[in-house]
């Protein structure tokens, strides 16, 4: 399986986000090949959430990624998980068989 990781800026969020959702798949017992989205930069959360911008990383990817996870922090933002179960569906609904979208935000203790 290939995965590839959409963080609102890879800069520091790679060192991150790449060792925990290795170890995700790995509790999941699924074999994976974990990328972090460097192409095209996006830089910061409005461009994240920016259907365009997550289109054209789609587009560029989807027929060497089979599961995309698009990872943004919440910034405190109460509907900011409304917003991105919204982008799941309607980039779910463009994608070919087989491949998954799916979006989530870090919460703050």
């Amino acid at each position: 399986m290939n995965v590839l990781v959409i963080p609102e800026d890879f800069v520091k969020d790679q060192h991150m986000l790449k060792p925990i959702i290795q170890a995700m798949m790995k509790s999941l017992n699924k074999t994976a090949k974990v990328e972090i989205c460097q192409n095209p930069r996006l830089r910061g959360v409005s461009q994240a959430l920016n259907l365009e911008k997550l289109t054209t990383i789609i587009d560029q990817y989807k027929y060497k990624v089979d599961l995309f996870l698009l990872c943004v922090d919440r910034d405190g933002e109460v509907g900011r998980k409304q917003r991105l179960d919204n982008l799941e569906c309607e980039i779910t609904a463009t994608l070919p068989n087989g491949k998954l979208f799916l979006a989530e935000n870090a919460w703050q203790n």
